[in-house]
C-alpha cells in the first residue's frame, strides 16, 4: 500500500505544490506528506453538511420532507430539505445573480464572499426552479447549511464539525493556496454559503472522519447512506456523498471539492473496509489517481 500511496503522491505533485495523500485499509493508515497540514476542501464540505441534516433529522429538531420555506421564508414552496442534500431540488448551479460576474471575472479572489444570508435569501426569490432531477448545486447545499443554522441557532462551526476533529473548522488558517498556473491566490471565504464549500481540514481528521464513515457505527451515518437517489444505473447520490458502481458491481462512495487555490478528494468502499483522502494546495482536480488508488486498494 505504502508504493501505491507514494506514487499517487508524486503524480498529484509538482514544483510548488503540498500534496498529502492517505491509505486507510481496515486497522492501517498510511500517509504520505503532512497530516497536520490545513487545506481547503471545498465542496467536500458538502458530506459534513448532509450528516449534519441526517443527525438533526433523527433528533427531531427537522424532517427531511419538511419544506425548506419552513427555515426560509422566501423560498419556494415545493423544495425540501432532503432535495437540497440529494442536489434535486431545481435550484442551479450558483446563485440567482452570480453566474454573469463569475463568467465576466474568473479569476476573482474571493468569489463568494458576497454570499450572506441577504444576498442568498434575495437570490432565492429571483430564482425559477427548473425540473426537479439531480442538478449538482452550489447554491442549495449552501442554503441547506443557513437554514440548520437558523433553525439550530448554532453557527457553522458548532453545526457542522463533527466531535473529535481537531483542526476542521472554519476559522482555521489555510497553508498557501495555488491557481492552476501556480501562482499565489488568496484564501476564499463563503459568508453563508459555507455548508457549500467553506470548511478547512487536515488529513489527519479527514481520516478520523472515513474511519468513522468506514466504522459506521454512528446512526447519522447508517441513515444518511440510507436516503438514495439513482442518477443512471452506475451513479447515485446519497445525503451528501456521490456513489458509483464498478464494473463487476463493486460500489464506491465518494466526493471532491475546489476552491481558488485547493482541491481535495475523499473516498471510500465499505464493503472492502478502504478509504481514500488527498488534498493539494494548487488548484488542479485529482480525482483520477485518487480513485484508481482506492480502487487499486479495494483490489488487494
Amino acid at each position: 500500500m505504502r508504493d501505491r500511496l507514494e506514487r499517487t503522491a508524486s503524480l498529484l505533485g509538482q514544483k510548488r505544490d503540498r500534496v498529502v495523500v492517505a491509505a486507510i485499509a481496515g486497522d492501517t493508515v498510511e500517509i504520505a506528506g503532512d497530516a497536520d497540514a490545513v487545506y481547503e476542501i471545498g465542496s467536500l464540505t458538502k458530506v459534513f453538511t448532509a450528516l449534519a441534516l441526517s443527525r438533526l433529522t433523527l433528533d427531531g429538531v427537522v424532517g427531511l420532507d419538511e419544506p425548506l420555506a419552513d427555515l426560509l421564508p422566501s423560498a419556494p414552496p415545493r423544495i425540501r430539505l432532503q432535495e437540497l442534500a440529494t442536489h434535486t431540488s431545481g435550484l442551479p448551479r450558483l446563485p440567482t445573480g452570480m453566474l454573469l460576474p463569475a463568467l465576466l471575472n474568473p479569476g476573482q479572489p474571493d468569489p463568494y464572499a458576497r454570499c450572506d444570508a441577504g444576498f442568498l435569501e434575495a437570490a432565492l426569490r429571483r430564482t425559477r426552479l427548473k425540473a426537479p432531477r439531480f442538478r449538482y448545486s452550489n447554491f442549495g447545499a449552501g442554503l441547506l447549511g443557513l437554514a440548520l443554522s437558523r433553525r439550530t441557532g448554532l453557527g457553522y462551526d458548532d453545526l457542522l464539525r463533527p466531535p473529535g476533529l481537531k483542526s476542521t473548522g472554519f476559522s482555521v488558517t489555510p497553508i498557501q493556496g495555488h491557481n492552476a498556473r501556480g501562482k499565489p491566490v488568496p484564501p476564499w471565504h463563503l459568508a453563508d454559503l459555507a455548508g457549500a464549500g467553506g470548511l478547512r481540514s487536515t488529513a489527519a481528521d479527514l481520516v478520523t472522519f472515513l474511519r468513522a464513515q468506514l466504522a459506521a457505527e454512528d446512526e447519522a451515518i447508517r441513515f444518511a447512506r440510507s436516503v438514495r437517489h439513482d442518477i443512471n444505473p452506475y451513479a447515485w447520490v446519497h445525503l451528501g456523498w456521490m456513489g458509483r458502481r464498478l464494473p463487476g458491481g463493486r460500489e464506491q462512495l465518494w466526493h471532491n471539492g475546489g476552491t481558488g487555490g485547493f482541491c481535495s478528494f475523499a473516498g471510500l468502499e465499505p464493503a472492502r473496509g478502504v478509504a481514500v483522502v488527498a488534498l493539494t494546495n494548487t488548484a488542479r482536480l485529482m480525482d483520477r489517481p485518487a480513485l484508481e488508488l482506492l480502487t487499486a486498494m479495494g483490489e488487494d
